[in-house]
């Protein structure tokens, strides 16, 4: 497992709830949970304080993060403001191949809701996310969206079912803009998409989020 996928794997964990805000992560724990040594846990552990996801304290060690409601809000608006943008120079930098990619996902994602299979809608509806702002051409923006759907994920849960369909309907539409090449109507489409989605956006409760600072817990399997 190189850096990078220790440190994809432990920021997976994190954002589903494996290990909690406030609950200390030792690098011998670690190095142990993940079957590695501790020089590339120190390494993610490093990334993922630059990304926000940890946070270290003097003489104390690493800890997981742990964000405000109104931090957490912050989230979001400043995502209704970088995505239309993403959109925006999509609809004029779009590949073939990538607007490929965004029909086919919004295909699956509508057969799942049709089929009543919500529990594959998150990581789909992620990888559309994604797809888009690749599609951009701006390698920051790109990074800069997918931090803000992996802290949104991680601080947010999403009552998928009051939305499933219509979010899927608003997808087949911004491909359609983008197909069509017109950078206003795609970034106000996903404007409104974003606006209609955070109805759905409930904040996580942080019970117990202090618990278990003394160790890490196991990975859940």
């Amino acid at each position: 497992m190189t850096p990078q996928q220790l440190c994809r794997a432990i920021r997976d964990d994190i954002i589903r709830g494996a290990y909690l805000p406030g609950q200390r992560l030792t690098e011998d724990a670690l190095a142990e949970s993940y079957g590695v040594s501790r020089v590339p846990v120190r390494e993610a552990l490093r990334t993922l304080e630059a990304e926000g996801f940890a946070s270290s304290r003097p003489y104390a060690g690493v800890f997981v993060a742990a964000l405000t409601e109104e931090e957490a809000a912050d989230l979001l608006e400043i995502r209704a403001r970088l995505e239309p943008l993403c959109a925006s120079r999509a609809a004029a930098r779009r590949t073939p191949e990538q607007l490929g990619r965004l029909k086919e996902l919004t295909a699956l994602g509508q057969d799942a809701v049709r089929a009543g299979r919500l529990d594959e809608l998150a990581r789909l509806n992620s990888r559309f996310h994604e797809v888009l702002a690749e599609a951009s051409g701006s390698t920051l923006l790109s990074q800069l969206i997918m931090q803000l759907s992996w802290k949104i994920a991680w601080v947010y849960s999403v009552e998928l079912p009051r939305r499933a369909g219509d979010s899927w309907r608003e997808h087949e539409l911004i491909c359609a803009a983008l197909e069509a090449g017109d950078p206003e109507r795609a970034a106000a489409l996903v404007s409104a998409h974003i606006a209609q989605a955070a109805s759905a956006y409930r904040f996580r409760q942080r019970a117990g989020s202090d618990a278990g600072q003394a160790g890490s817990a196991p990975r859940a399997s």
